[in-house]
């Protein structure tokens, strides 16, 4: 190619880089008369992308020599580079255009959008291509607003800083659904999945074009990445007077109908009312079932002559019926749906929900009567209580309406804050130094301000509150964790001999966040800066310090810092928090933390795979009682890629469909019924209801622990739910995949069984925020990608030698025909099957090798081999010779 002309051709190849690179990410930079900002970019995105897979496409509208200039200087750039070049007259809609035909001819699956001015600093643009590339969304968004995010020198003095703030609040009060958890939808540094978004339904005026991709796509997951708005390197700023009438105009089209999308952009979540008008006219039945509720109570109570509570009870029956006929006929009229039965099942929820109300309403009822105020008053205060409970729950999941998929904002803010200090640090903890100042540019390069050193990701420890690690686990040899909570979960892996300074995960007691409640749940994700400043993750809640909030530094120990109302509930922070963690740190050591369950059945190893609530607990019960076998796991099971499976035995949940596989006489009958309650509430439906709520922008993780604080989750050592044994390793052979559906059998594939075993265990990952906090993981100097790719490949070399076979059944039957298949292929001797090998001593973390060969070492810590881990005081594995529960 000529360096000095560019063929005004669609798009022109600028460069031939070699090693040619294979774009992931496509840096679409519009231009228009950038001849003297060009060279400069050039230069500055070389080591700002240094690593990563992406391109670039200038797509210019210039009048001048700027795509020779780009053509000069793109044969030195290591990175693809191409240009599409509008001539006058097809330089359809301005900059927007520009960006539109850019995504048009990306070649990456990602377009991140920039300015050629150095504006957008190219490390800022580089953060934002590595959260585009690692999270799971759809639209990152680079935020003046947030974080460690400013808007510096590059808006040339107050005037200008005051009108893009004045913009983007006029903006986010036009759009207050579609523009929820994004500070700045007027930004022109964002990328976007070119999958997840509609090109053709975008028209965009002028420079917002972001504000329309937002607009357009309410369901799309976004993230934000705080970055500092710099001077310009070179030209001059294109806003003007008309800039800003032509988005004014953009605002109000807007919110104008869409010929091509789902519906009203302004639209409610119902097709009839809106939020407001919907919350009015909640009030006005309300209102109208008061009347009815105390002229009710007067009659039951006055008349008839029943106790007041009663009168209560029956009263609130009247009145359910009476608000749920006003709802179904006025209030949500179009956004019903379902006819009859839907109706009638609307009807049941509502008069559920009420009488679930009551519950709490009764004895505040009978204080205030006990306090000298007066019957009817007293039920009228109550009443009005709980209004605000009764609407957000009617008004979110039972009139929920039919909402098409993926039409609702995420309700958790996710924010990437590079050189910010953690949200609720004052300081730094004792022992820790500054980070040091930034090294000064090489001469040539672009500079870009930066954020000043942050506090280091630790907070200082609360005087009041002690560091000392009450509980350590050995993970089986592998992985050590310190605690200042029980954690029920790991009881099995107790080991008080490990140095609370040796833990390679530590989780800790403290403040979290910031004091006072904010509107949305936020994640705040701070990159790594090296030692002593590790990746710092912080979930916080819209209760402020009052809610369930953690924080996680990513270093070496992984430190989790979790408030004292999470901290109430070990359930929660086990399963919400360090399992995902205690998966990657095996991951990284060559192990895997696989959703399954393992026995031994005959000597064999039998893995049962299933998605979450399909009956594989019960299953496992029932191989234990029946088929005596010897129990490994029921949730999660240790593998290598030698095809061993090491016991993890945590406390088996018992849900309402689990129940009928226990067989245990040791349960009181106290025990029976609080068990029947239990796992009704812990049960596929109330997993799904916990489901539901997590989609809205509702404190979840503190619904969630005050929930199992208030009933905790049913866990049962399986050995006191059944008579069975232990064993602590396995040579696993056999695996069924285990579905509900009309009965078949079919062997799988070993893709297709690396696969579903994949989803299996990503499926007991879905409660929130694992989603969130897992892509800022790195272990040993692995990232999340990585670790994933990792994990596959230990499951890929546990299931080479692992017989694997889908079982559907439609009466739960699996656990009656796996011992059928397993004696159907086990050999015989005179016509008997061959007697199962005696099981392994206690505790065994490494499986018996084939006789001749090696034993397989699945321990890389200092847990000494065939040593009793020690136990409580009358724990039943100390009384068997063997070491098996009996």
């Amino acid at each position: 190619m000529d360096g000095n002309h560019i063929s005004r051709t669609e798009c022109s190849e600028l460069n031939d880089p070699h090693p040619p690179v294979r774009p992931r990410l496509t840096l679409v930079i519009p231009t228009r008369n950038e001849r003297e900002s060009v060279p400069l970019l050039l230069r500055a995105l070389e080591p700002a992308f240094d690593g990563l897979p992406v391109e670039i496409l200038f797509v210019d509208d210039s009048d001048d020599d700027t795509p020779e200039t780009a053509a000069r200087h793109a044969p030195g750039c290591p990175l693809p580079v191409r240009m599409v070049h509008r001539e006058k007259g097809a330089r359809e809609g301005g900059l927007a255009g520009a960006v539109l035909a850019g995504a048009r001819h990306a070649r990456g699956e990602w377009a991140l959008v920039m300015d050629a001015d150095l504006q957008h600093p190219p490390q800022a643009a580089a953060a934002l291509a590595r959260t585009a590339l690692g999270h799971g969304v759809d639209i990152v968004v680079g935020t003046r607003y947030a974080g460690s995010g400013s808007t510096g020198g590059g808006l040339d003095g107050p005037a200008r800083r005051l009108v893009s703030l004045g913009s983007t609040l006029l903006a986010k009060a036009v759009f207050p659904r579609r523009l929820a958890g994004v500070s700045d939808p007027m930004s022109g540094l964002f990328a976007f999945r070119i999958a997840a978004i509609d090109l053709d339904r975008l028209s965009p005026l002028g420079f917002k074009v972001l504000l329309e991709v937002l607009v357009r796509h309410p369901g799309a997951r976004v993230a934000e990445v705080s970055y500092r708005f710099a001077p310009r390197a070179a030209g001059t700023s294109k806003a003007s007077l008309r800039e800003g009438l032509r988005f004014l105009r953009h605002l109000a089209r807007l919110r104008r109908p869409d010929p091509g999308g789902a519906g009203r952009h302004a639209a409610s979540d119902h097709p009839g009312l809106g939020p407001t008008a919907r919350f009015l006219a909640f009030g006005l039945v309300g209102l109208s079932g008061i009347a009815v509720n105390t002229a009710a109570l007067w009659f039951f109570h006055s008349v008839v002559g029943l106790h007041q509570l009663l009168g209560a009870t029956l009263a609130t029956q009247v009145s359910s019926l009476w608000n749920w006929a006003l709802l179904e006929t006025l209030v949500y009229r179009g956004g019903r749906g379902g006819g009859r039965r839907a109706a009638l099942a609307r009807g049941l929820a509502f008069l559920a929900l009420n009488n679930l109300l009551l519950l709490g309403r009764l004895p505040l009822l009978q204080v205030l009567v006990l306090a000298g105020i007066g019957l009817l008053t007293a039920n009228v205060l109550s009443l009005v209580v709980l209004f605000v409970v009764r609407f957000l729950f009617s008004d979110l999941l039972i009139y929920r309406g039919r909402r098409a998929e993926g039409t609702r904002r995420d309700p958790v803010r996710v924010l990437v804050a590079p050189g910010s200090a953690v949200p609720g640090t004052t300081a730094p903890s004792p022992g820790t130094t500054p980070a040091p100042a930034p090294a000064p540019a090489a001469a040539g390069t672009a500079t870009t301000p930066t954020a000043s050193p942050a506090a280091p990701a630790t907070s200082p420890a609360h005087p009041k509150r002690p560091r000392y690690l009450t509980y350590r686990y050995d993970i089986a040899g592998t992985v050590t964790i310190g605690s200042q909570i029980r954690l029920p979960e790991l009881e099995f892996f107790r080991a008080q001999w490990v140095p609370p300074d040796a833990c390679d995960i530590t989780v800790r007691v403290g403040d979290v966040g910031r004091r006072f409640p904010r509107h949305r749940a936020v994640m705040t994700e701070i990159p790594d800066r090296g030692a002593p400043q590790p990746t710092t993750v912080q979930y916080e809640e819209q209760l402020g310090r009052f809610g369930a909030n953690f924080r996680v530094d990513i270093g070496d120990p992984i430190a989790v810092l979790v408030s004292p109302l999470l901290a109430r509930s070990p359930h929660v922070v086990y399963t919400n928090v360090l399992e995902a963690l205690l998966r990657f740190v095996l991951v990284a050591r060559g192990r895997m933390l696989l959703h399954s369950a393992t026995v031994e059945l005959g000597g064999t190893g039998v893995m049962l795979s299933a998605l979450t609530d399909t009956g594989k607990t019960s299953t496992v019960l029932r191989l234990l009682s029946e088929h005596d076998g010897r129990f490994l796991s029921d949730d999660m099971t240790v593998v290598d890629a030698h095809g061993n499976a090491l016991c993890f035995p945590k406390p088996l949940t018992i849900s309402a469909h689990t129940l009928h596989a226990v067989r245990s006489d040791d349960l009181t009958p106290h025990e029976w019924r609080r068990l029947q309650r239990q796992s009704r509430l812990h049960s596929k439906e109330g997993r799904s209801f916990a489901f539901t709520l997590a989609r809205h922008n509702l404190p979840i993780m503190g619904i969630n622990a005050v929930t199992q604080i208030l009933v905790p989750p049913p866990k049962y050592a399986v050995d006191r739910l059944v008579s069975c044994r232990l064993s602590s390793a396995i040579k696993v052979t056999e695996l069924f995949v285990i579905e509900r559906g009309a009965p078949r059998l079919s062997d799988l594939g070993h893709e297709e069984t690396v696969s579903r075993l994949l989803v299996n265990t990503e499926d007991a990952y879905g409660f929130p925020p694992f989603r969130y906090f897992a892509p800022a993981i790195t272990v040993d100097g692995l990232d999340h990608a990585q670790l994933r790719s990792r994990e596959r490949d230990v499951l890929a070399g546990f299931l080479s030698g692992v017989r694997t076979r889908a079982l559907a059944s439609d009466h739960f039957g699996w656990a009656d025909e796996i011992p059928r298949l397993l004696d159907a292929d086990r050999p015989t001797t005179n016509g008997r099957p061959v007697p199962p090998a005696d099981g392994h001593p206690w505790p065994h973390w490494e499986p018996e090798a084939p006789e001749g060969e090696p034993s397989l070492s699945v321990s890389s810590m200092a847990l000494p081999l065939h040593t009793a881990v020690p136990a409580d005081p009358g724990d039943s594995r100390t009384n068997d010779p063997g070491g098996r529960t009996p």
